[in-house]
C-alpha cells in the first residue's frame, strides 16, 4: 500500500511554517534529518495514525512513549469524557491527584513521595534542583548521549576529553550554566571513576536513562550501572534515575524494577499522563521534604495535577493491570520486531544492528556495536534516511530520527509486526539498491 499522497500535509505545512519556527512545536518532527514532507496528522486509533491525507500508517512513535495501550483505549475515553464534564482545570488540590500518585508509589522501588508536574523535562529539572539544595552542591554529571529535557543545565556536550566539563549544546545557554554539568561517556566505568575522583566532592547528583533511548537504544553494559550507584555512595552524590521513557513500559515497575536499580530521585513522564502531559519526581520521603511548601526548594505549576490528565493516567494504570499478558506480549511482539528486522537487512545485504529492549527498537546502519554516542553517531544516517522513507511509502510510521527508539503498543499485534517487517525487508532491498 502507497501512502506517497500528501498535498495536504505540505500546505499545512506550509502554512505552519508562517506562524512556527521551522513550521512545529518540537524539532524533530521537522523531518529535519530524514528529508521530506512531515505528515500532519488527523486522528489515530488503536495501533493506526491518518494523516490530513488520508493515508493509514502503522504507528511505530506510540507519541513517543505514552501510547504503551495503543490510541483512543476505550477505558481512557471513557475516564477523560467522564472528567471532561466536571470541569478542565481548577488550580486547586484533587483527589486524583493522591490517587494517581498512589499507583505510582504502589509500583516503584526507592519513592515514598511524588510531586506531579507537566512534562518530563520539568520532572529532571526540578529533581536536579532538589539535588542541589539536599546536598549543598553544585554540580550535575551526566552521560554523553542522554537526553533529560531541554533545561539549560542538561542541553551540553562533552567537550575535547573523555569526561570533561560540559560546553552548551544549544545557543542561549550561559557557558556558566553548563560548566556546572560534567559530561561522562556512556558505558564506561573507568571515565567515570576518573571524574569522580576528581570532582566528586562537588557533585550534587548523577543523572542517567537507565536504557538510553535518545541516541537510539542502547543498554548499560553488564555491572556499569552497578559500578555508578557505588561511585555516587562513594562521593556522597544522589543518584537519579530519568524513568520518563522507560517508566511502566519495561516492566510493571519500569526499568528501576526490570534493572534492579536503587536510586535516590526517580523521574516519570509519558505514560504517566495516558497520552496527556504529565510528569513526575519522587524519591525517599527525607529527600522529598525539601521541596516547598514541606520545605526551601521551590518548584510549582498552575496546571500540574490538571484533572483530565489525572483521569488519563488512572485509567491507563487501571488498563494496564486490567491487561495480564501486557508485558509477556511487549517483549514477545518487540522480539519478533528485532528478529524481523535483521533478517530483512542481512537478505537485502545491508549492515545493520538491530538494538532492543522490551518494546523499544532502534535500528542503526553500521556493522559495529552500538554501546554509546560515539558508536550510534558513526552509524549511517544517510542511509536511514532512505529506508525511513521508503517504510513511510509503504504505510510504516517509523520515528524520523536515527537517534530515537520505535515504541511498539500493546494494540500492534504478532500480525501487525509481521506487516512491518515485509515493509521494511521491501525498504532495506531499496537501501541496497541505492548504493
Amino acid at each position: 500500500m502507497s501512502t506517497s499522497e500528501t498535498t495536504r500535509s505540505e500546505a499545512l505545512f506550509a502554512r505552519a511554517r508562517e506562524v512556527m519556527p521551522g513550521g512545529v512545536s518540537s524539532p524533530v518532527r521537522a523531518f529535519g534529518s530524514v528529508g521530506g514532507t512531515p505528515r500532519f496528522i488527523d486522528r489515530a486509533d488503536g495501533p493506526y495514525l491518518w494523516d490530513a491525507d488520508g493515508n493509514r500508517l502503522i504507528d511505530l512513535y506510540g507519541s513517543w512513549g505514552p501510547m504503551l495501550l495503543g490510541h483512543r483505549h476505550p477505558h481512557v475515553i471513557a475516564a477523560l469524557s467522564a472528567a471532561l464534564e466536571k470541569g478542565t482545570s481548577f488550580g486547586a488540590p484533587t483527589g486524583r491527584e493522591t490517587e494517581l500518585i498512589e499507583r505510582i508509589l504502589e509500583r516503584v522501588h526507592g519513592a515514598d513521595r511524588v510531586r506531579l508536574v507537566n512534562s518530563g523535562t520539568e520532572a529532571t529539572m526540578s529533581a536536579l534542583r532538589l539535588a542541589r539544595g539536599a546536598t549543598g552542591r553544585a554540580k550535575i554529571v551526566k552521560f554523553a548521549g542522554h537526553y533529560h529535557g531541554h533545561a539549560d543545565g542538561l542541553l551540553v556536550a562533552a567537550g575535547s576529553g573523555a569526561a570533561t566539563t560540559g560546553v552548551p549544546s544549544s545557543a542561549g545557554v550561559p557557558e556558566a550554566v553548563a560548566g556546572l554539568t560534567l559530561v561522562a561517556p556512556w558505558n564506561d566505568a573507568a571515565a567515570l571513576e576518573a571524574l569522580m575522583g576528581e570532582h566528586g566532592d562537588d557533585v550534587a547528583a548523577v543523572i542517567l536513562e537507565p536504557v538510553a533511548g535518545n541516541m537510539g537504544v542502547v543498554e548499560a553494559e553488564p555491572g556499569f550501572l552497578e559500578r555508578v550507584r557505588v561511585l555516587t555512595r562513594e562521593h556522597g552524590a544522589l543518584l537519579v534515575v530519568d524513568e520518563v521513557m522507560t517508566g511502566f513500559r519495561l516492566a510493571r515497575g519500569g526499568a528501576v524494577e526490570r534493572l534492579g536499580l536503587d536510586p535516590d530521585l526517580t523521574c516519570w513522564g509519558k505514560i504517566v499522563g495516558g497520552g496527556l502531559p504529565v510528569g513526575a519526581y519522587g524519591g525517599r520521603a527525607e529527600l522529598m521534604e525539601h521541596v516547598s511548601p514541606s520545605g526551601k526548594v521551590y518548584q510549582a505549576g498552575t496546571l500540574s495535577g490538571n484533572p483530565l490528565a489525572m483521569a488519563a493516567g488512572i485509567a491507563t494504570f487501571e488498563a494496564i493491570d486490567a491487561t495480564p499478558d501486557l508485558y509477556l506480549a511487549l517483549e514477545s511482539r518487540g522480539t519478533r520486531l528485532a528478529e524481523g528486522l535483521r533478517q530483512g537487512a542481512a537478505e537485502a545485504g545491508v549492515s545493520v544492528r538491530v538494538n532492543q529492549i522490551g518494546s523499544m527498537v532502534t535500528v542503526f546502519f553500521t556493522e559495529e556495536r552500538v554501546i554509546d554516542f560515539a558508536s550510534a553517531a558513526r552509524a549511517d544516517g544517510a542511509a536511514f534516511a532512505r529506508w525511513f522513507q521508503a517504510l513511510l511509502r509503504l504505510g510504516v510510521a517509523w520515528p524520523p530520527s536515527a537517534f530515537e527508539a520505535a515504541f511498539l503498543g500493546y494494540a500492534l499485534n504478532d500480525e501487525l509486526i509481521d506487516e512491518v517487517v515485509a515493509a521494511a525487508a521491501t525498504a532495506f532491498g531499496e537501501v541496497a539498491g541505492s548504493g
